[in-house]
């Protein structure tokens, strides 16, 4: 499991020209299902993006997560963060969950996220979405779990 993670100001994502996530301050995580991946792996994810420090303590150091901070995760699943980009000059998805076992493991870190953080908004999966945000530093990561 994949996640690309942006401290945002704020972040949303619409389908069809309605909003279906909005968050203010806090993290926009873009997540990919892999193959073979498992209950485990959404576990952790949930773990490394409620816990992991992206946001900066009194001294500007980056020593506090979202937990400590409070902020809004919005979750949005991006099974293209999967592929294989190693050669040629188009993309293999083949990495990639098939959407059936991805949607049922990103529903698994959506369902975790929301029985352990207060503000977890998602995108719509397999819709095609327009994300839009303030990135907040720049601060960006690609988290594995």
């Amino acid at each position: 499991m994949i996640a690309l993670i942006q401290r945002v100001l704020e972040a949303r994502v619409t389908v069809d020209g309605r909003t279906v996530g909005e968050i203010g301050p806090g993290l926009l995580a873009l997540v990919a299902v892999e193959r073979g991946d498992q209950p485990a792996n959404a576990t952790r994810m949930v773990e490394r993006l409620l816990g992991y420090r992206v946001f900066s303590d009194d001294d500007g150091r980056m020593n506090r997560s979202l937990v400590d901070t409070g902020g809004g995760l919005l979750l949005v699943s991006q099974f293209t963060l999967a592929a294989d980009t190693s050669k040629g000059t188009r993309a293999s998805f083949t990495p990639a969950a098939p959407p059936d076992e991805a949607e049922k493991l990103f529903n698994q870190v959506v369902t975790l996220a929301r029985s352990r953080h207060p503000v977890v908004e998602t995108g719509e999966f397999g819709a095609e979405m327009s994300i839009s945000l303030i990135n907040h530093g720049p601060v960006t990561f690609r988290l594995t779990a």
